[in-house]
């Protein structure tokens, strides 16, 4: 019973807590951005990440317009080795270079570079798992730096 009362409470206060996508269609008002055009090269697990993100962007014109092509890599290192010369720690790490273009010619080259270094799991398909997430979030840290970015190019 006790239960019931504690989850009907949170639901209550949790459910008008005024929460909003921080990239959603509605906060691209906020921005004063659009992209016409955008282009991708390299690692294509991130740039999918980096397209749903900066779709939103395309879809109104504001005063400033760009055109990004976008190249993007993804690195794994081994950092650490036990004394069989098995690998114990990894470094992931994502490279996003974006070539930006206004529409009055004017160019400026943004490079966002993201890590994270993690242990060895003895499960080969945990670990490929674990390495997909990974991946997945360096790139959506790397785009919310690239949008920042974007914003605040004059």
């Amino acid at each position: 019973m006790l239960k019931k009362k504690i989850t009907i409470f949170l639901f209550l206060f949790l459910s008008s807590c005024g929460y909003k996508a921080m990239h959603s269609l509605e906060n691209t008002l906020n921005y004063d951005f659009s992209i016409s055009e955008l282009t991708f090269v390299g690692e294509r697990d991130v740039n999918i990440k980096i397209k749903t993100k900066l779709n939103n962007y395309t879809l109104t014109k504001k005063n400033k317009n760009f055109i990004v092509e976008i190249s993007s890599s993804a690195e794994k290192t081994t950092i650490a080795k036990d004394t069989a010369g098995d690998a114990t720690t990894f470094k992931s790490t994502i490279k996003i270079d974006a070539k930006v273009t206004l529409e009055n010619n004017f160019v400026k080259n943004l490079q966002i570079i993201e890590d994270f270094n993690y242990n060895n799991i003895v499960n080969k398909l945990d670990l490929k798992k674990h390495e997909k997430e990974i991946k997945i979030n360096l790139a959506e840290i790397a785009t919310n730096k690239l949008i920042f970015k974007l914003s605040n190019i004059r």
